[in-house]
């Protein structure tokens, strides 16, 4: 059972070949033995997992089990989970048991899938190396100094180490995408609107959109097929109908076209990461794609453009957190003033407090016009830019990240060197559109993810895209080193 993919659990499971039960406690005693090190899990849910387990496998029994029932899964610790601590890495919410179920949360529940923990990530989805954690950071299980990436860096780190075969994460700029690559696992951004945000705790409104992290396309699809769909309760959500994309995989790529920015290859991209990323492009001419060169000439303002418009939003979504109705408060305050200066000193984390000071002041009078809709109005030309391209190709393809994985510590006091990390990912949470990061070989010794960007509600063409490459390839089935419970690679 050691790193199967969803799919084949399920084969396995509907088989008989082994029990809910069964893998649900391999995937606790894997998270007791690797967690230690790797800090991926906040909270463990053990019981309850079996419990659930159970269920799943008497429900198998009687052959009404859908595809995902019995597989055991991880939430990212932003998804409102009832009964369960939803702390979003944070001192503010790190006793918050949440009341109700995200809408993810439920859908899969639904689904059947075993929910063994929470995991974690950076505060408020805020960081790009899982560093800014109230809980401290979470560890890459290829080299355990380096960082998993973030914010779904904790998602990520459990599924690279084979403590649960799949993980939900979020995406505002990059946050699935990013940690993915690092980790060389397959990590899925679907369409703004495509999966519901209700329950999911917000940092940024127009950018924040719920995805998977899983093995292989595959397993995202079947994940997708889940998790996706309208939602009345929430405002962004779309109605739309949603196909079946696992069994949308197999479609021909012959005569099919792949625009490659310029932009991307710059000086700033590791060597490394372009070899493996040209020679991804080769596969998938082989598989009968034709490769083409485009422009993105507004790349570059991708990431001062997203670190005006998502402080701005963090600003107004965090003002709820004032130690009066729930979180953190501040035990010993003299006044109301007082009360709310010293819960939110003290609750937040450095990161979160630059944001939000950043948020206010780009919204305060006399400089949102300067700031904030300038960057509203760059954000348009960005979106408008990439839709053009999909007038000509049929997805637009990249790398994932400049470089690969980076050291621990390496980043964190220069938060313009971290921003710059996101500069690939970012324009797809800007312009709204699905993104797919998938293994696609290595830089030395680390992972490098190949990035696949569709139109809006294109999920079905780009996991098809990534499904045949995952065919011809096996680095999506490469795996770290184990990992002892002392911090270090057996």
């Amino acid at each position: 059972m050691d790193r199967l993919t969803v799919s084949q659990l399920s084969a396995g499971l509907r088989s008989g070949k082994f029990s809910s039960e069964e893998l649900t406690r391999q995937s606790l005693a894997r998270i007791e033995a690797a967690n230690p090190s790797l800090n991926a899990f906040i909270t463990v849910t053990g019981e309850e997992a079996l419990t659930a387990a159970r269920a799943a496998d008497r429900k198998l029994a009687s052959g009404n089990a859908g595809p995902l029932t019995g597989i055991p899964l991880a939430h990212k610790d932003i998804f409102c989970t009832a009964g369960t601590l939803t702390t979003c890495g944070s001192r503010m919410l790190a006793n918050f048991v949440s009341p109700y179920d995200a809408t993810v949360v439920s859908k899969l529940a639904d689904a059947g899938v075993v929910l063994v923990g929470k995991t974690n990530m950076d505060e408020f989805a805020m960081g790009s190396s899982n560093e800014t954690s109230y809980f401290g950071p979470v560890r890459n299980p290829w080299e355990v100094s380096r960082s998993p990436g973030g914010s779904s860096g904790g998602s990520a780190a459990a599924v690279a180490a084979g403590l649960v075969p799949a993980a939900t994460g979020t995406d505002t700029g990059g946050s699935i995408r990013q940690p993915a690559a690092f980790t060389g696992i397959t990590g899925f951004k679907p369409t703004y609107g495509r999966v519901s945000r209700y329950g999911m705790v917000a940092f940024a409104s127009s950018l924040d959109q719920a995805g998977t992290l899983t093995i292989t396309a595959e397993d995202a699809a079947l994940l997708m097929e889940a998790m996706a769909g309208f939602d009345a309760r929430d405002s962004t959500s779309a109605d739309q109908a949603v196909p079946p994309y696992s069994k949308m995989l197999d479609e021909s790529l012959a005569g099919k076209t792949i625009g490659v920015p310029r932009e991307y290859f710059d000086d700033g991209l590791d060597p490394g990461c372009e070899r493996a990323i040209r020679d991804a492009l080769d596969v998938f001419s082989d598989l009968g794609a034709k490769i083409t060169e485009v422009e993105l000439p507004h790349l570059a303002l991708s990431v001062p453009t997203y670190y005006i418009v998502a402080p701005a939003e963090c600003s107004s979504n965090l003002s709820r957190y004032d130690g009066i109705r729930f979180g953190y408060r501040h035990p010993d305050a003299r006044d109301i003033g007082e009360l709310y200066t010293r819960t939110r000193q003290e609750g937040f984390g450095a990161e979160v407090k630059r944001r939000i000071m950043t948020g206010t002041y780009v919204l305060s009078a006399g400089y949102y016009d300067a700031y904030y809709l300038q960057a509203q109005k760059v954000r348009r030309l960005i979106r408008d830019e990439l839709m053009r391209c999909f007038e000509d190709v049929d997805i637009v393809a990249g790398p994932t990240t400049p470089t690969p994985a980076f050291g621990l510590g390496e980043k964190i006091d220069d938060p313009v060197q971290m921003y710059l990390n996101d500069i690939y990912t970012i324009a797809v949470n800007l312009a709204g559109t699905p993104g797919i990061s998938i293994p696609c070989g290595f830089s030395g010794t680390l992972p490098v993810g190949l990035q696949l960007i569709g139109p809006h509600f294109g999920e079905a063409t780009l996991l098809n895209f990534a499904h045949r490459y995952q065919q011809q390839t096996d680095w999506h089935t490469k795996t770290p080193p184990p990992v002892s419970n002392d911090g270090a690679g057996e």
